[in-house]
């Protein structure tokens, strides 16, 4: 693949975390909606992000071996029209079972994509894609926050959320397109050779461990910072919010300070620098917690600190093994239990033992990702040359 090449594909999976980025974000906002079209209480609703989520679980898992055996950039224009029908049908379903199938359909291109994304975009950049990793990151985060922008637009200009999806379906169908006449990048032609190579089992495994523990901080932070100002009475439900958007958007600065930081650090030195700062923030919001002042101050050093963690476990994964689909399939499955598991386990002691404890939990986890990362950087791994040289 030439220079110019790789420019365009990286753009196209830039477009493509855009369009996730939106869709996955316009779920919460447009959930009132969702349930008058179906006539559900939010008991039912919420069922969305459950089979939203199981749908990207089996498409992680099971879809990372479908990129190291078919075209990439194939599958991913099929994926796209996939999302962009799901999109279209979500705000149209009259009943709750097929609001879910298609929700389901929905998390579940949402899962190939992502996988499809961070996998292709690694092949296209090796050695120097820490860069291009967190910022296609970043634009996950730009269309995350675009998606309740546009729904603003279309309930004043339509008094319905039908033209958000419908718009997120129109954007799909030229992206595919363009997916399906770029050339495939080369290491898509070196991993058919290595496919039958034995995958190194246990650093796998810790790095699964790692996207596991880490999505869960972030979600489960993310999820309860809220209620957990709101509970202490260090805010109302419009100052909590705004807490919530400062967390958010100190991540999205973050992950567009990763792409300036990661031409300049190594991996391993970047995440050390990164927990550091979620170890020193997650104490100050633990040892002041009647303070407002050191619950923004931890809130917002939290955003920062954790933006850049997610696309360097990929970067630093990368440097230590041979990233094919199935390893990336295996590390985002990972992450998809971890966002459904550790914010749940955070609501049970929420609601058991009080508010406090939600930074305990924070706090293990952290621990739990810096041990796991010492142990990674302990394993010795075959590069991904020598493995390509030694199955060949």
């Amino acid at each position: 693949m030439n220079p110019s090449s790789k420019t365009i594909a990286t753009i196209i999976y830039y477009a493509t975390f855009i369009i996730m980025g939106a869709t996955t974000a316009a779920s919460g906002p447009s959930l009132p909606a969702l349930a008058d079209n179906t006539a559900s209480g939010l008991e039912q609703i919420s069922l969305i992000f459950v089979f939203s989520s199981l749908g990207y679980l089996i498409a992680s898992y099971f879809g990372g071996r479908a990129y190291d055996r078919i075209p990439g950039h194939k599958l991913m224009a099929a994926i796209l029209i996939i999302l962009g029908i799901a999109s279209a049908l979500i705000p149209i379903a009259n009943s709750i079972s097929l609001l879910l199938l298609f929700m389901f359909f929905s998390g579940f291109a949402t899962g190939l994509l992502d996988v499809g994304c961070n996998t292709l975009l690694l092949w296209t950049h090796g050695e120097k894609s820490g860069p291009y990793l967190n910022g296609l990151h970043f634009f996950f985060g730009i269309g995350s926050f675009t998606a309740p922008l546009l729904l603003a637009q279309v309930l004043l200009l339509t008094g319905g959320i039908h033209w958000m999806y419908w718009v997120f379906a129109i954007l799909c169908l030229p992206v595919a397109i363009w997916f399906w006449f770029l050339p495939e990048p080369a290491t898509h032609i070196q991993s058919d050779e290595s496919k039958n190579t034995a995958l190194p089992l246990i650093p796998i495994v810790l790095c699964v461990l790692l996207f596991f523990l880490y999505v869960g901080l972030e979600l489960g932070f993310g999820n309860w910072v809220y209620t957990y100002a709101l509970t202490l009475g260090l805010g109302t439900t419009i100052t909590a919010a705004y807490l919530t958007s400062a967390f958010w958007g100190a991540f999205t600065v973050g992950r567009l300070l990763g792409v300036w930081i990661s031409t300049r650090m190594r991996a391993q030195n970047i995440l050390i620098m990164d927990l550091v700062g979620c170890l020193i923030s997650t104490l100050i919001i633990m040892l002041w917690k009647d303070s407002v002042i050191a619950l923004w101050v931890g809130t917002i050093g939290l955003g920062l600190s954790m933006a850049s963690v997610f696309p360097t476990i990929f970067m630093y994964a990368g440097e230590r093994m041979q990233i094919t689909g199935t390893v990336t399939g295996l590390f985002l499955a990972g992450s998809g239990v971890g966002s459904m598991l550790l914010p749940w386990l955070i609501g049970q002691i929420f609601a058991r033992t009080g508010p406090s404890t939600m930074t305990t939990v924070l706090l293990v986890d952290i621990i739990g990702i810096v041990i796991v990362m010492f142990l990674f950087a302990g394993q010795k791994v075959i590069p991904a040359s020598a493995s390509q040289q030694a199955s060949t």
